[in-house]
């Protein structure tokens, strides 16, 4: 960054920061209020749209306080200096990560370009963050208060740090050799030597001719880790004008997953790649580019280290930046370069804030044109009966195939120079489709209205991969075997465990199992005749074929890789989902890969039938996932339940990802955490379910009191109308 736009950075944060503590305390009208209902959900009602987000930014430091500052403090680039490294340096490497990206410093610039209405709503979330932690201190780690006061440039500072650099490029980058820029969690999303990067989804919208009710369908189902700061908040927001139901996650303003009287979105991960590197060649003490010698913008920032001592060691980050973004690591000496996509785009909360209040789909579109969400599958549904399927991405124009931008390619030629973004017309999509649905589980967006098909070549080839994923094609199985979906229909299909790599295989196994297996194969095999392919928590026969899927596919059961796809007779065809890849290439090998795993499925849980459930475990507050911040006090209501559900990429769509195993049992690290199910029914039909709870607080109940039923596959009625709150009110907060 030049000198000039440096200093003005400055002076943009020295002024947001003298604005906050100049500031008289932003106080809501006396009328506005929050009723908690039973599960911990907050149902705001507001005096007015302001209102509205003091009061939100109020309950998630109420129900999340402690996450929430870690955000906070984490974009500002200063985790460390307020919380230490952290366990494996996570803080220490994060601040490296921010500013290295240089995100405080262009969150000002960003900051300064909201409009003043945007801003008034921005001030006064974090208003209500900063009026909790005054007013009950006590509820906060003493170590996260150190970083307050909130400020609206900390909540621009975290969109960009969430989306643009944990999303669209992520810190994994930053090692050597690197992984590929397309997202790590496509390729192996469940390979426990690598939790932190767990991203995924489920999203589905049914139109009024797919519909028994002739109305409008959508699901919503997020996957992301079960602890830490990417957690989802539910949240009931209500303002004259204004009535959304919904969750985000910590430290967003708001709602991403969204419904109101007139429409309905979801969002999932999907395979755009914004994140490019390039080989810079250096020379002179600068890099070269279409033959002439350029000189690096640099810049040095420093930070600092609490020690536990007390004491602070002070690290610079020093960045050298190239026309492409800035060196990030080097690969044999060969320094390379960062493109992100999406840098020049500061109204992501703005456009989000504008989609859900949308009541038309041509509002929405207008929302959508504006392409200042870099990346995500949208998927809508509305109370007119319009669906629609955005594969929506920040795609710069550039030469070369998707398999060209998988690697470094060559900084010293402007050539490769990203170009302008595709339009919103250029962009893959499904509006109303023949089909009925629309879908999405993290899979290119070709069969998203399977079977209408998009057609690649109608597409520029860097845009995506083709490549299968079970856990999509077990959807549009779903979403195609029955004609004229019901609501329950959907709540049912939602819960299935069903495993389509077994229905895909088993058959064939069996049937190699009888030529070429052992005695203990064959063993193996009468117990995998008997099993009903599900996941469910009494399911005996799962953990053996899990354990055979690791040696026929790969250990991680990750999207299958080349390794794996010659294991398969019929090769995959995106326009077959149901019924490619398929078959056993060498059913010996099979077959011999059966009795292996027979032999380890004993070693390693201790019996060949084994229950699902005794093994895989729902566990909060005494084994779960390690917290994210500071080791924290032993919370109270530790729950300890049998699982159902697994690893998406066996093709099960109720995803969750098992950690490592340790002392004999596995514990959740990633999957279905915020879902919703709705039908444009007049008064609407909502159900939801927060796997983890609404809370993350210490000691909070709402942080174990939704897991019984995750356990026994029930949802939560969603309380949408002021009488269905308040029969339901636990406690409430008035100002």
């Amino acid at each position: 960054m030049p000198a000039h736009r440096r200093l003005a950075a400055v002076l943009l944060l020295l002024l947001a920061a003298t604005a906050v503590q100049a500031q008289k305390p932003y106080q809501p009208h006396k009328s506005s209020e929050i009723l908690w209902d039973i599960y911990g959900v907050p149902h705001i009602y507001a005096h007015s749209t302001p209102d509205l987000f003091y009061l939100f930014g109020y309950t998630q430091a109420e129900a999340h306080g402690d996450l929430l500052l870690h955000v906070m403090a984490a974009a500002r680039g200063r985790a460390s200096e307020i919380y230490g490294p952290g366990d494996n340096d996570r803080n220490l490497k994060s601040d490296r990560w921010v500013l290295l990206n240089e995100v405080p410093d262009r969150a000002a610039v960003w900051l300064s370009k909201q409009t003043p209405e945007f801003t008034k709503y921005l001030d006064s979330y974090t208003a209500g963050i900063n009026a909790y932690a005054a007013q009950h201190p006590d509820k906060l780690d003493p170590a996260g208060r150190r970083a307050l006061p909130i400020t609206t440039l900390d909540v621009i500072a975290h969109e960009q740090h969430f989306v643009n650099f944990e999303f669209v490029a992520s810190q994994h980058l930053t090692e050597s050799p690197a992984p590929q820029p397309m997202r790590t969690a496509l390729e192996d999303p469940f390979s426990p030597t690598n939790p932190d990067v767990q991203d995924g989804s489920n999203g589905w919208a049914i139109a009024p001719s797919h519909a028994a009710s002739g109305k409008a369908m959508l699901l919503m189902n997020p996957h992301l880790a079960w602890a830490g700061e990417q957690s989802y908040f539910e949240v009931d927001l209500n303002a004259p004008g204004i009535h959304l139901y919904g969750a985000s996650q910590i430290g967003l303003p708001v709602l991403r997953f969204s419904m109101s009287d007139y429409v309905a979105i979801t969002n999932t991960v999907n395979t755009n790649n914004g994140a490019l590197l390039y080989k810079v060649t250096e020379r002179n003490g600068g890099y070269v580019l279409d033959g002439q010698t350029k000189q690096y913008t640099t810049a040095q920032h420093p930070f600092r280290i609490l020690q536990p001592d007390g004491t602070y060691t002070t690290e610079i980050v020093q960045v050298q930046r190239t026309v492409q973004g800035p060196i990030i690591r080097r690969d044999g000496g060969a320094p390379i370069a960062l493109y992100v996509a999406g840098l020049d785009k500061p109204f992501f909360l703005d456009q989000y804030w504008h989609m859900i209040t949308a009541h038309t789909l041509a509002d929405y579109q207008a929302q959508l044109r504006r392409l200042e969400v870099p990346m995500y599958n949208i998927l809508y549904a509305d109370r007119d009966g319009h669906i629609e399927y955005l594969f929506n991405a920040l795609v710069p124009t550039r030469t070369g195939t998707w398999d060209t931008w998988q690697h470094t390619v060559d900084g010293s030629t402007s050539t490769t120079l990203p170009g302008p973004y595709l339009t919103y017309d250029q962009l893959p999509k499904q509006i109303d489709p023949p089909s009925g649905h629309i879908q999405n589980s993290n899979e290119p967006p070709w069969d998203a209205a399977w079977p209408t098909m998009l057609d690649p070549a109608n597409f520029p080839s860097y845009i995506s991969a083709s490549f299968p994923l079970f856990r999509s094609d077990r959807a549009l199985r779903m979403l195609t075997e029955t004609s004229k979906f019901t609501f329950n229909d959907l709540l049912q299909k939602k819960l299935s465990t069903r495993m389509e790599l077994a229905d895909r295989l088993l058959p064939d196994l069996l049937a190699a199992t009888e030529t070429y297996g052992t005695p203990r194969a064959k063993q193996a095999a009468t117990l995998l005749r008997t099993w009903d392919r599900t996941t469910e928590a009494e399911a005996r026969g799962a953990l053996l074929f899990y354990t055979w899927a690791q040696h026929f596919i790969s250990p991680s059961v990750s999207l299958i890789p080349d390794s794996a796809r010659k294991n398969f007779a019929v090769p995959y065809d995106i326009t077959k989902p149901l019924t490619t890849p398929a078959g056993l290439a060498n059913p010996r090998e099979a077959a011999r890969m059966l009795d292996e795993a027979a032999a380890e499925t004993v070693k390693t849980y201790g019996a060949l039938d084994r229950p699902w459930g005794e093994v895989m475990r729902l566990q909060i507050n005494n084994q779960s996932a390690s917290d994210l911040t500071q080791p924290r006090t032993p919370a109270l209501n530790a729950v300890d339940l049998p699982g159902n559900g697994g690893y998406g990429n066996l093709g099960i769509f109720r995803v969750v990802t098992w950690g490592p195993l340790a002392n004999g049992i596995k514990t959740p690290i990633h999957g279905d955490g915020f879902t919703l199910a709705m039908e444009f029914t007049t008064p609407i039909h909502a159900k939801s379910l927060v796997s983890y709870g609404d809370s993350s607080q210490p000691n909070s109940p709402h942080h174990t009191d939704q897991l019984p039923l995750f356990r026994d596959k029930q949802w939560r009625d969603v309380n949408f109308t002021r009488a269905d709150v308040a029969a339901h009110t636990e406690h409430r907060d008035t100002f």
